[in-house]
């Protein structure tokens, strides 16, 4: 059975037990400050367990992509090192929001894997929760006894709490959980060991294949639990263990999905699977690692070098390196497979499909890129194994070689790899040392401490009401005390709010809550688990009463007029490059937008002028916004509305539409496109491969932008004597200095000329070599010049000149490349010790290096040391 069978049975199995079949959630998670990736199938049900959310459909069931790349069995370099475990998998789960429990769950967990899927009852193993004495919570009885009348008694475990008591995080929802394991080993093995005695060993061939979790606590801040008001049911198997039990295999990279992806890798290397472990762990990598990109960028999110951009690329540099270092491949070949990968499960995710030029266009780009990090790694490996050789040490030092693992993607193996072919060693200890530091900026720069909510009133989930007011009266249902980076401030959350929380790229709302108690000053607006929270750095001792909520208006109105701006510009793009273009990132502040859209070329100034164009041509035909509130998702499609890909819609949408302009959006607009005003580009560039950016401010901004413009426009005309045509005056101005430029550059040949020759009238010997050591009144640039000519007309040279002009000055140190292989001599060595009497620094290579500085006074003393080094 294939993999897609496999997940369609799963979905046709629990559509008859009355599940909706809802589609998997963006990979990539872009509300939720906890996470960067959904990580697991319940991530984005999470409102529902929390209570902040009432469900449409008390049943759902789906195939959930997930991302993992930290934590116990999912750290990034051991993936494709054994054959059970990816960064990228799919989650098969089936959900119940307050509607069945243990019952139905288990037995329907049973029934599918027994008499659909057919497994042999025999191979499987359960486990349940033995209970807790510190946590209050007793035995699973209850689902013990419902196995017991599925299963014999035997092969019923009870695990403890660290394998069997399932939960979201150190406070939220939790509860026990009963596994499902399968022994896939075969009949010999299994006649010798007991399966039972290999549940939750880590065996790679006995393993948990669906957990079911029972939800019916919540964990709070301070270690205890309390129940939930309603039970649910949170059930995951992964989709790739279940394929290989399924299909006979041992290995999940032997299931038909990732055989298909190596018999591309192995025509692109010219190797073979299965005949050497190191090449087989380089093609179980790069198979993994495509899939994870490919469905990142499908998502949205592009390769870049901070937050989840940086772990896409840090994935996709690992599987290039592994393909460079071990299966020899130097040009792109994960672009390429990316194709066959769209080609496998385009028909499941047809995201892949309709993103397939951009995916291949993105990873081909950061490709090359990496290739060409790569190729200066090797020659700063060089240069530090050369460097440490001339130390007379045989040990390459950690902190250089961790900075070659962070800054050029080198693994510690291959540094080591290199090392021992050089007859060297590699400082793991110092490596490893580096590392952790790294590791423990990082978990300072996000540790937060968060207190419980303190509840003052119950009620239902907040209502929003920017959208048509900036300032109402409301009250304060629960606080709470957050820590980080030794600040401390406050959450809160009201029963009714103006405040715009920050997503859909534009920023939170600031503003002011004013009550009997005093101001609070909200400095920012975002959402939580469904919760508009309103951040502030301090509050009052008693916040009950009513409060006036109000939202800074001039800040609203710039960013709302910013808003509708990307709006209208999404169009213009559309119509003047083509219906490719699709928004792939923003911000939109109240002092300018940032628009990100797929396109592969840079904009001439002549597209450029016609966007412009196109959008102030809807500004002035003044759209009435119109906008249309809680749409089902088919009411909107019918009506034409755009929608983004990587971008995860509710059951509700709300569509905002300005002329011919409709999308699918959460934010804050202007009542028409008149209030929009003046508009300007102010910039254009590449974000990544396939992506560009242009950056635009209105209304104000833009007003401030011309107004500047004006003034330099007036200044230039003052220096330039008012002329008539004042382009004209610039360009015979230029015209003029480039024939002045070349004059001077003339005469700057002439007079290096003769100090070249009166220089060559100052070579000596001694010992044995020549020796030129001198002050000229030159520029580093034509001093360099100089002592190539004469490194070219003399076998064996040391030369020194103190450059100074202009006011800078500059050592310049050559020697002949006999006198660096005879005398070991180190010109970048030198200037950097002698670059001290100038108050400088610089470097080089052995034969030749330069160093500036700022105090010419100690020319003089840097060259007598020179000369007292070599004498």
């Amino acid at each position: 059975m294939k993999l897609n069978e496999i997940r369609q049975r799963f979905f046709d199995f629990f559509e008859g037990k009355n599940h909706e079949i809802v589609a998997s959630a963006p990979m990539v998670i872009k509300n939720d400050p906890t996470l960067m990736f959904t990580n697991a199938g319940m991530n984005q049900f999470k409102d529902y367990f929390l209570g902040n959310s009432v469900p449409t459909q008390r049943r759902i069931a789906n195939s959930q992509k997930c991302l993992r790349v930290s934590g116990k069995h999912n750290d990034l370099e051991e993936v494709g090192v054994d054959t059970y475990h990816h960064t990228m998998f799919e989650m098969l789960g089936n959900w119940s929001f307050g509607d069945y429990f243990k019952k139905e769950a288990i037995t329907w967990a049973w029934e599918l894997l027994t008499e659909v899927y057919q497994i042999p009852k025999d191979r499987l193993y359960v486990t349940v929760f033995e209970g807790d004495e510190k946590d209050g919570v007793p035995q699973d009885q209850e689902s013990f006894d419902l196995w017991k009348q599925l299963l014999p008694e035997e092969r019923i475990i009870f695990a403890s709490k660290k394998d069997n008591f399932w939960e979201m995080g150190d406070v939220g929802p939790c509860g026990p959980c009963s596994e499902i394991h399968i022994d896939i080993r075969s009949e010999e093995e299994r006649q010798e060991v007991d399966g039972k005695s290999l549940v939750n060993q880590d065996h790679p061939q006995v393993i948990e294949i669906w957990n079911n979790v029972f939800m019916q606590f919540n964990r709070k801040a301070d270690g205890s639990l309390e129940s939930l008001p309603e039970k649910h049911v949170d059930t995951g198997m992964g989709l790739e263990r279940l394929a290989m039990a399924l299909q006979g295999k041992t290995s999940n990279y032997d299931i038909d999905l990732f055989q298909d992806l190596i018999q591309v890798i192995e025509k692109q290397s010219g190797k073979k699977y299965g005949q050497n472990e190191v090449d087989d762990i380089a093609m179980r990598v790069i198979a993994d690692h495509v899939r994870a990109i490919a469905f990142s960028i499908a998502d949205g999110q592009l390769p870049s070098n901070n937050g989840a951009g940086y772990v896409i690329r840090r994935i996709l540099r690992r599987a290039v390196r592994y393909g460079y270092q071990t299966l020899d491949l130097k040009e792109p070949f994960l672009a390429d497979l990316s194709l066959k990968l769209i080609e496998i499960m385009g028909e499941a995710y047809p995201e892949l499909k309709q993103q397939k030029e951009i995916i291949e266009k993105v990873i081909r780009e950061e490709e090359l890129a990496f290739f060409r990090t790569l190729e200066q790694g090797l020659k700063r490996m060089d240069n530090l194994i050369a460097e440490t050789l001339k130390k007379g040490e045989k040990k390459l030092p950690g902190v250089q070689v961790f900075e070659l693992y962070d800054t050029y993607g080198f693994p510690l193996d291959l540094t080591s790899l290199i090392a021992r072919e050089n007859e060297m060693e590699v400082d793991e200890e110092g490596f490893n040392q580096e590392l952790q530091k790294q590791k423990d900026r990082s978990r300072a720069a996000g540790n937060m401490e968060i207190e419980d909510w303190i509840i003052l009133e119950e009620g239902p989930a907040p209502e929003f009401v920017g959208y048509d007011s900036l300032e109402t009266e409301a009250q304060i249902r629960r606080y709470r005390k957050v820590e980080q980076k030794k600040k401390v401030f406050f959450q809160l959350v009201l029963d009714k709010t103006p405040f715009y929380p920050e997503g859909g790229g534009q920023i939170g709302d600031t503003g002011v809550l004013e009550g009997p108690q005093g101001k609070i000053q909200i400095i920012d607006t975002r959402k939580e688990n469904n919760l508009l929270i309103h951040l502030c750095s301090e509050i009052p001792k008693n916040l009950e009463g009513v409060w006036n909520a109000r939202v800074n208006e001039s800040k609203r109105r710039k960013t709302a007029s910013n808003h509708s701006a990307t709006h209208l510009l999404h169009a213009a793009l559309r119509k003047v490059l083509g219906t490719h273009v699709e928004q792939k990132g923003s911000y939109v502040g109240p002092d300018y937008l940032r628009f990100d859209f797929s396109h592969f070329a840079k904009l001439t100034p002549e597209e450029l002028q016609e966007v412009e164009r196109e959008m102030k041509q809807q500004i002035r035909a003044n759209w009435p916004l119109e906008e249309f509130r809680k749409l089902s998702m088919e009411e909107a499609q019918e009506k034409g509305a755009m929608m983004l890909f990587g971008e995860k819609y509710g059951d509700e949408v709300r569509m905002i539409q300005f002329g011919a302009s409709k999308e699918l959006c959460g934010g804050t607009h202007v009542k028409s496109t008149g209030e929009i005003g003046l508009i300007k580009i102010t910039g254009e560039s590449a974000v990544a491969a396939g992506i560009r950016r242009i950056e635009l401010i209105t209304g104000e901004g833009a007003e401030q932008y011309f107004i500047k413009r004006d003034e330099e426009l007036e200044s230039l005309g003052e220096l330039l004597k008012h002329p008539k045509n004042i382009q004209q005056s610039v360009e015979d101005l230029l015209k003029k200095n480039a024939e002045f430029q070349k004059k001077i550059e003339q005469f700057e040949k002439e007079k290096a000329l003769a100090v070249k020759s009166e220089l060559k009238s100052q070579i000596r010997e001694l010992n044995g070599f020549q020796i030129l050591a001198a002050k000229v009144p030159l520029e580093a640039g034509a001093i360099k010049d100089i002592l190539f000519q004469l490194k070219g007309e003399h076998n064996s040279l040391a030369a020194i000149l103190g450059g100074e002009a202009d006011g800078k000055c500059s050592l310049s140190i050559m020697f002949s490349d006999q006198l660096v292989k005879e005398k070991q001599w180190n010109a970048g060595q030198m200037v950097r010790e002698l670059a001290k009497h100038i108050q400088g620094g610089g470097g080089g290579q052995d034969f030749f290096a330069t160093a500036g500085g700022k105090n010419p006074a100690g020319l003089d003393q840097a060259i007598s040391e020179f000369q007292a080094m070599i004498g």
